[in-house]
């Protein structure tokens, strides 16, 4: 053991909030042995990604027994010039399938490559369904050209140098079983040529604003065979992007989509492979950019879709209808130098010029911030400021202020340590709140150093709640790109929260009885989400936040962490998510132990 490394765990432990308190209840509630074990995980790095393939025991063949529905899963798989190692492989990792009903429907769209050809007419087994087009289709007339032939209950696509890992079908016919579900997806990895796992996606269930940033879906994919007939053939104008376009089609029309967090793929990555190098079918990216433009005009969501930081990334960015007031809520003591940064940052950088600000002054006594506030109401007349004579309660200040002088449509809570720093903020966060499916809007918000303070909150993490990648560097990507575009998560911080007047009182505001200080945000946000709405976060509205410089840690006297820890167990004993510590938008093979998407 180096010291390097002793030094990296004790600064994980000092700097990472969630960290430090979840070694601190491992060693409270698991012992010295355990807390030895994950301080020795950490000094020794990030566990590296390794498959292992599953044990086939009697249990599986008792589980199929037992089994209501017995579908029968119809393999679509296109063949083109595949080398022959690959598609044996393919082939091969279907006849091993543990569940025992199934057919492979194949389509050999015109291969030139004998030695395809020799291999496929090679096949004997009854289950397996060849046909060979006269004429090059391209992998959606070959697509569908498969499906013709498949009799199945459910399709399954499978792609010419991929593989199935053993159980997958068994898993699909396990979900199909327990949730009736008409569109299923499973985690993927990623495999070399000679066939050895690399790394893994570990997805969230499913997240429609995710899906219109990228095509996260990808494999592994079952679809009920009434859900396919929907949803109608893969459409060749999407070819290198046929699948995304198929998603998008299908989850529209799908009546129940369940995920199925396990590795039930092996991704092949060689030359020419989108899934070794992204940059290797640029016109698939260009078509999986129609594809989406296409979901806008058939979903009647008017807006556009621009390129995102990365290949195969998007940002559908949908126009904002007329020009609804915003009411933006700033609660404050004191501390005139963080309001004169906040609220000065909104008034010189806001591009959307139709909002009010309501400053909230609760208790202040400093004589330089009764100057700042007259300075600023003088400096713009859509600033305004109120007393709120009572003790500090955050719940409480926002919901007076909402109820007593906000006159806008939408709601903006807004910390006084916020500085702005995208100009069209605003808009970012309008865009979603203005949807009648959305109700919580958060923002992607930095520490004053520029690493990532807030990109959506993530129930588990450290036993709670924690923020998604806190304290990575502010130009990473993150775990798969999550960094960088729009999606769904259960919460998000109320330091920057947008939300519709008329939603955000239907549910009563912010609970001023049981979260005076702590976790109001994500109690609120667990409410709307119970009311079936979705909560959006979104990279594109971007702030400084100086955390908790306005009344300190809640970690810096006995009281405060009283009170911290009462609340905490509230927000257990109301929702029995935070119990659980499964949230359906982190993966629970990732780490509950950091914010950083490692693996558990």
């Amino acid at each position: 053991m180096t010291l390097d490394r002793l030094l990296n765990v004790f600064h994980h432990l000092v700097t990472h909030p969630v960290i430090f308190r979840n070694a601190l209840r491992v060693l409270r509630e698991e012992g010295p042995k355990a807390f030895a074990s994950r301080t020795f995980s950490l000094i020794h790095g990030k566990k590296p990604y390794r498959y292992v393939e599953p044990a086939h025991g009697d249990d599986v063949r008792r589980r199929i027994d037992t089994f209501a529905d017995r579908p029968v899963f119809s393999v679509i798989m296109p063949v083109y010039n595949v080398d022959p190692l690959y598609l044996a492989a393919a082939v091969d990792s279907v006849t091993a399938q543990w569940y025992p009903r199934w057919e492979l429907c194949i389509c050999d769209d015109a291969s030139t490559a004998p030695e395809t050809l020799e291999y496929l007419r090679s096949l004997r087994d009854p289950r397996i369904k060849i046909t060979f087009s006269e004429t090059n289709r391209n992998i959606a007339g070959a697509t569908n050209e498969a499906l013709a032939l498949a009799e199945g209950d459910y399709v399954v696509l499978l792609d010419n140098d991929d593989t199935l890992t053993p159980d997958a079908l068994f898993e699909i016919a396990c979900a199909v079983n327990e949730t009736g579900a008409d569109f299923i997806y499973s985690d993927e990895d990623f495999i070399t040529e000679t066939g050895k796992a690399v790394h893994a996606h570990f997805k969230p269930d499913f997240s429609p604003d995710l899906l219109l940033s990228h095509n996260y879906i990808t494999h592994l994919c079952a679809m009920k065979r009434s859900l396919v007939d929907r949803t109608g053939r893969f459409d060749s104008r999407f070819d290198g992007a046929q699948d995304y376009d198929y998603f998008l089609r299908a989850t529209e029309r799908a009546e129940r989509i369940h995920h199925i967090p396990k590795v039930l793929y092996h991704w092949r990555m060689h030359a020419g492979s989108t899934s070794a190098d992204a940059d290797a079918k640029p016109e698939a990216s260009n078509r999986a950019k129609a594809a989406l433009e296409n979901a806008l005009k058939r979903r009647n969501i008017r807006g556009e879709v621009l390129e995102g930081n990365l290949p195969h990334y998007f940002r559908v960015k949908r126009r904002i209808e007329g020009e609804p007031l915003v009411s933006i809520v700033i609660p404050f003591r004191d501390k005139p130098e963080l309001l004169e940064t906040c609220i000065g940052s909104i008034l010189e950088k806001s591009t959307y010029r139709r909002f009010e600000i309501i400053g909230m002054n609760n208790r202040s006594s400093e004589p330089e911030t009764f100057e700042t506030m007259a300075r600023l109401g003088e400096r713009d007349a859509r600033v305004t400021f109120h007393d709120y004579d009572r003790p500090f309660n955050y719940s409480a200040i926002n919901n007076h202020a909402v109820e007593q002088y906000a006159g806008g449509k939408h709601i903006l809570l807004l910390n006084n340590d916020i500085e702005i720093i995208s100009p069209d903020w605003i808009e970012a966060l309008l865009e979603h709140s203005q949807r009648p499916e959305v109700g919580c809007v958060g923002a992607k918000l930095y520490y004053e150093d520029g690493t990532i303070q807030h990109a959506g909150a993530i129930i588990g993490l450290g036993g709670y709640v924690a923020h998604s990648h806190r304290g990575l560097p502010g130009t990473s990507h993150g775990y798969f790109n999550r960094l960088n575009v729009i999606q769904n998560l259960s919460a998000v911080t109320g330091a920057c929260l947008m939300v519709e007047r008329e939603l955000y009182l239907s549910v009563g505001g912010l609970d001023e009885t049981h979260f005076q200080i702590a976790y109001n945000d994500i109690d609120f946000c667990l409410r709307i989400r119970e009311k079936g709405l979705l909560n959006v976060f979104t990279p594109y509205c971007e702030a400084y936040h100086y955390e908790s410089k306005s009344r300190g840690s809640d970690d810096e006297d006995p009281e405060k962490a009283a009170r911290f820890e009462k609340e905490k167990a509230w927000l257990k004993q109301r929702h029995p998510v935070v119990a659980s510590l499964r949230d359906p938008y982190y993966n629970p093979n990732l780490t509950l132990d950091s914010e950083d998407f490692a693996l558990r």
